[in-house]
C-alpha cells in the first residue's frame, strides 16, 4: 500500500471542520494519539527518510513502518509505502513491543502527542473517493490538516493523480500553507 498525503498548517481549524461534512465527508470520533518514534541501531532513518513508531490510539497500540519517500514532481506531496498492524490484547499500550525494539538496539527518539479528528469520504464519492482528511491538534506545534489517499498502485503516476485530487480538495477547504516536515522533525527542531 502506498500512502500519499499533504500536510497543511491551519490558522482556523474550526472552518475546515465545518466544511468537510458539507463536502460529503463523514466525521469519526476524535482520537488521542501518542506516537513514539525509534532510531535504528545501524541505519540513519533521517538520511533514508524512513520511520518506525509505536502509535497508541485511545489506549490501543499499533506498530508502523514508513518506507522512504518517493520523488515526485509536486514537492509538497509525500508518498511512501506504509506497513501498519495492531498489537494484540496482551500489549495494548505497546510496552512489550517497545521492550523488544530496545532489546534489538532501537532507541526511542521522541513521542508526538496529538488529538486527531478524522473525516472519511466514501469509496463511491464522485470527487474524492476513499480520501481521508484528519485535523490534528499537536502538542507544542499547533493545528494541522492532513489530506491522504491510500493506493494499491504504488507507481509514481498513481501518486501524482492522487496528488491532483488532494490539491483540488485543499483548494475547496482554503488550505494554502503546505508543510513538508513530519511532526517529529518539527518537534525536534524546536
Amino acid at each position: 500500500m502506498l500512502e500519499v498525503e499533504v500536510k497543511y498548517r491551519l490558522s482556523d481549524a474550526a472552518s475546515v471542520i465545518d466544511q468537510l461534512p458539507r463536502l460529503g465527508a463523514d466525521e469519526a470520533q476524535a482520537e488521542q494519539h501518542a506516537d513514539t518514534y525509534f532510531r535504528h541501531p545501524c541505519r540513519d532513518f533521517v538520511a533514508t527518510n524512513e520511520a518506525l513508531r509505536v502509535r497508541r490510539i485511545n489506549g490501543q497500540a499499533h506498530v508502523t513502518y514508513k518506507g522512504p519517500k518517493l520523488k515526485l514532481a509536486n514537492a509538497a506531496l509525500k508518498a511512501r509505502k506504509e506497513l501498519e498492524w495492531p498489537l494484540g490484547p496482551n500489549d495494548q499500550q505497546g510496552e512489550l513491543m517497545t521492550d523488544l525494539l530496545q532489546e534489538l538496539g532501537f532507541s526511542a527518539v521522541a513521542t508526538v502527542c496529538k488529538t486527531r479528528l478524522p473525516f472519511q469520504f466514501a469509496s463511491d464519492h464522485a470527487d474524492f473517493p476513499a480520501m481521508c482528511v484528519v485535523v490534528d491538534q499537536v502538542q507544542e506545534l499547533g493545528d494541522f490538516a492532513e489530506i491522504e489517499c491510500v493506493l494499491d498502485d504504488e507507481s509514481s503516476a498513481a501518486a501524482d493523480i492522487a496528488g491532483q485530487r488532494i490539491e483540488q480538495l485543499a483548494t475547496l477547504l482554503g488550505l494554502t500553507e503546505s508543510v513538508r516536515p513530519s511532526y517529529l522533525s518539527m518537534l525536534l527542531a524546536q
